[in-house]
């Protein structure tokens, strides 16, 4: 390599690395959904908007949602990554006995993107957390 052409690519290669070292590194999916302050608050505005729904609030009227409230911030937690441990029933034996239905559970999912919307989160963050959610279908749906 001649001299000229050496000096040239050692030069790009600084300057792409420092470009590299001066951006802050990407926020953890835990991070971007406010870690647990923020998480407490989606569940929050969440539970309100179940309770507001009159497609599924029926279904809410017996729960105790103290209870719902902090398994769901844990449950959350843990599917974005933060640190913490689900203390809660299985999604089978939670909805075992509800006969929940398909458009119970859209309804539900609606609610939790217009909480999500809501609390600011980015929509990548959002989609992360449904794709993590998504295959709780199975145990929640009645078939």
């Amino acid at each position: 390599m001649r001299p000229i052409h050496h000096l040239l690519t050692c030069l790009l290669l600084t300057a792409l690395l420092a470009g590299c070292a001066g951006q802050a590194p990407r926020p953890t999916l835990y991070q971007e959904f406010g870690e647990r302050p923020g998480i407490e608050a989606l569940v929050e505005e969440l539970l309100v908007r179940v309770l507001e729904d009159p497609r599924i609030n029926a279904g809410f009227a017996e729960v105790d949602l103290v209870n719902l409230n902090d398994r769901l911030v844990e449950q959350i937690c843990v599917e974005v990554g933060g640190p913490c441990t689900y203390t809660g029933r299985t999604m089978a034996e939670s909805h075992a006995s509800l006969a929940v239905t398909e458009a119970d559970f859209n309804a539900l999912v609606e609610d939790l993107v217009d909480a999500m919307e809501a609390r600011g989160i980015p929509r990548r963050a959002q989609n992360r957390l449904l794709r993590r959610l998504a295959p709780m279908h199975r145990d929640i749906v009645s078939p």
